[in-house]
């Protein structure tokens, strides 16, 4: 039989591949993951039907604004370096649906994906035509990935999911299942138009993963986002383990290749760990996960093997946060995507790099805070070009190029519409004069998805360069 090449090597049957393309087409047809209805009844419907498939395993949850994936990556590793059969779920994926359902570390192959959708299909659509009759939209393209990734997870089965949510908490469509161990990571501005545009209501809708009986690793928060999520852990009976009180970060030093960190668990101290990440951000993230798997395994009283500790972070990957996907010029990607992002990846740049020339490639949502992550770009980049990502609610060029000029003035400003020629220019300028420069691509997850591809980085999978 011919076969079709993935990424990473694997064979895929043709029909399956072609399969496999079709039902992408269908399920990102559905409306938007930026489109949410504060409603879980969809999905219920459906968990309903299908027997209740996110009840067969017990879930660690993660909310918060920046930093989500990275802890749901690590937890995940820590997990199944204890010898657990691990799922995982993120989101938004970078280049193909599967990379957001995983299994053991591993995207869900297709034909697992395949089945699980044939399986659930005929009760999603059930749920459509009720909600269409009474005059309410169809389920989701999120919501639907929900339903795949408990599906998934309940068939394989998993002894425990790692779930990331999707946008904020309370309405999120995870929260339909209920999170033996919550992590709430730093909560800063962001998707205002659907979660608020201030701490209080956005703390409040992430705090809704908080669930009765439940252990919740807080990790460091304004004032008064945290006072707010030690009482959602008192009023539904909650245990709080706050980061710098019973967990935390004890030191930290640059390495080669990423740091040299000592952590305090909720249960023991764990030291001459390397963390192959960059920045002071990602250690509070390790931070984060090693108290939320203590909590999880023994509930938070007894430590882990220091050499299991060891192994699962120096094994850790994050692709697109502050990733090398080329060298000569060095070109950089992450996925910063508003301000306390920007400013997490700006500080870790200046902590870990050397660069005597840094240009930057951005390319922005409509939706976000762009002046705001300009004006923290500027004293970081010597130039910056200015261009769009593949998604249809990219700043337009010209419009994200006149705001650019604004703050670095029109001699550090280049515009260019086509995101390829934009980053051979970039690549162009950091080499400019004979100066070994940098390329820094970022701006939202499919700025660093469509620099990634351009440079084949989403054929190499989770590999490092």
């Amino acid at each position: 039989m011919s076969a079709a090449r993935r990424g990473g090597g694997r064979q895929v049957a043709p029909e399956v591949a072609a399969r496999m393309a079709q039902v992408t087409e269908e399920i990102m047809a559905r409306s938007p993951e930026n489109i949410v209805e504060p409603t879980l009844d969809r999905v219920a419907q459906v968990m309903d039907l299908l027997g209740h498939p996110q009840r067969n395993f017990p879930m660690i949850h993660l909310t918060g604004t920046n930093g989500k994936t990275s802890t749901t990556r690590m937890i995940e590793r820590l997990l199944r370096e204890l010898g657990l059969t691990t799922g995982r779920f993120t989101s938004p994926h970078l280049h193909d649906l599967r990379e957001r359902i995983a299994i053991g570390g591993e995207p869900v192959d297709e034909e697992r994906f395949l089945a699980a959708y044939d399986d659930v299909l005929p009760y999603v659509q059930m749920v459509d035509e009720k909600s269409v009759a009474e005059g309410g939209p169809r389920i989701t393209y999120f919501e639907l990935l929900v339903i795949l990734a408990y599906a998934v997870f309940s068939d394989a089965p998993v002894d425990v999911a790692v779930v990331e949510v999707g946008l904020g908490g309370v309405w999120d469509a995870t929260n339909v299942a209920d999170g033996t161990v919550s992590v709430i990571a730093p909560i800063a501005i962001d998707h205002t138009r659907l979660l608020g545009d201030n701490l209080i209501d956005i703390a409040t809708e992430k705090s809704g993963i908080i669930k009765a009986d439940a252990i919740s690793v807080l990790g460091v928060q304004e004032d008064e986002v945290m006072q707010l999520l030690l009482e959602r852990c008192d009023d539904v009976g909650a245990t709080a383990q706050v980061e710098g009180l019973a967990y935390g970060v004890l030191e930290r030093e640059i390495a080669v290749g990423g740091q040299l960190i000592a952590l305090r668990g909720l249960a023991g101290d764990y030291r001459d760990i390397f963390l192959p990440l960059f920045g002071q951000h990602q250690v509070h993230n390790a931070a984060m996960a090693l108290a939320a798997v203590e909590a999880f395994v023994g509930g938070g009283e007894q430590p882990l093997e220091a050499d299991i500790v060891r192994a699962a972070f120096a094994d850790v990957t994050s692709p697109g946060r502050l990733e090398i996907v080329r060298r000569s010029p060095t070109v950089l990607v992450d996925a910063a995507h508003n301000p306390a992002g920007i400013a997490a990846m700006a500080d870790a740049i200046r902590e870990s790099f050397t660069f005597h020339r840094l240009v930057g490639l951005v390319a922005v949502l409509q939706e976000k805070d762009a002046s705001s992550m300009l004006e923290l770009l500027e004293p970081l980049l010597d130039h910056i070009v200015v261009s769009r990502s593949t998604s249809p609610r990219s700043i337009r060029p010209d419009r994200l190029g006149e705001m650019a000029i604004e703050l670095f003035g029109e001699e550090r400003v280049t515009v260019i519409k086509d995101l390829p020629e934009a980053l051979d220019t970039a690549a162009a300028l950091a080499d400019e004069g004979g100066v070994s420069g940098a390329v820094l691509a970022t701006g939202s997850i499919t700025t660093v998805a469509d620099v990634r591809m351009l440079l084949g980085a989403d054929q190499r999978g989770d590999q490092p360069l």
